[in-house]
C-alpha cells in the first residue's frame, strides 16, 4: 500500500477547502496549491574536485530523497576562472510526493533545529509568488551523516506555488505552518500609505 505524504492528505481534506472558501474561489482548481520545491546548492570551485563534488552530491541526495543535478556554467568569466561547461554547484527538483515528504521535514525537523531559529522572512516573496529562502548549514538535515562531511555548507530553497498572488501563496504556506517570523508583510501600497501619512503631518 502506497504511504500518502500526511501534509498532501491535509492539504486534500482541509488546506484546499479553507483557501477556497476564506479566498472567495468557487472552483475548487483555483485554489493555491504547491507545485514544485527546488534546492540548490553552490559549490563554487569546490566543484570542479570530485570528491567534494560527490560529497556534496551524497549530502544532498539525502537531504532530498531524490538524486541531484549537477548544474554548470553557461559562459566563461575569466575573473571566476570558470569556463563554459564546468560544474558550478548542484540542484534537485522535487515535485508530487516527495515534495511533500521534504516540506514536512523542512518544517518539522530541520529549520527547528537552527540556533536561535527565529522564523523566516515573510518578505522574500519573488514578483511570481515564490517563496526563496538560504539555510547556513546543510546539517541542520538529520539525515546527513556529520562524521561524512568534508565540509558545511549552504543551501537555497525556493517553493514554488500555483498563484501568482503573494497573499495567496503565504496563506498556502501558513496552512501547512509554515515558520514565518511574526510580523506583517511589507507591500508597496502599505509604504505608500506611510508616506502620505508623513507628508499630511509635514503640511499640517
Amino acid at each position: 500500500m502506497k504511504l500518502i505524504p500526511r501534509l498532501k492528505d491535509k492539504y486534500l481534506k482541509e488546506i484546499s477547502p479553507n483557501l477556497l472558501k476564506n479566498l472567495s474561489f468557487k472552483n475548487k482548481m483555483q485554489s493555491p496549491k504547491l507545485l514544485k520545491i527546488v534546492l540548490n546548492m553552490g559549490l563554487g570551485l569546490d566543484a570542479t574536485d570530485n570528491k567534494i563534488l560527490k560529497s556534496a552530491e551524497d549530502d544532498l541526495a539525502v537531504i532530498a530523497g531524490q538524486k541531484p543535478q549537477i548544474t554548470k556554467s553557461k559562459k566563461s568569466i575569466s575573473n571566476f576562472k570558470t569556463r563554459v561547461g564546468i560544474p558550478l554547484g548542484l540542484k534537485v527538483t522535487l515535485r508530487k510526493d516527495r515534495m511533500y515528504f521534504f516540506l514536512d521535514r523542512l518544517i518539522n525537523i530541520a529549520l527547528p533545529r537552527i540556533k536561535d531559529f527565529k522564523g523566516l522572512n515573510p518578505n522574500s516573496f519573488d514578483d511570481n509568488a515564490n517563496y526563496s529562502f538560504g539555510i547556513k548549514e546543510h546539517i541542520i538535515f538529520p539525515e546527513v551523516n556529520f562524521d561524512k562531511v568534508d565540509k558545511i555548507r549552504g543551501l537555497d530553497i525556493t517553493i514554488v506555488t500555483s498563484s501568482k498572488d503573494k497573499v495567496a501563496s503565504k496563506m498556502l504556506l501558513d496552512s501547512f505552518n509554515f515558520p514565518f517570523a511574526k510580523g506583517q508583510i511589507v507591500t508597496a501600497e502599505k509604504i505608500n500609505k506611510e508616506m502620505k501619512k508623513e507628508i499630511k503631518k509635514e503640511l499640517n
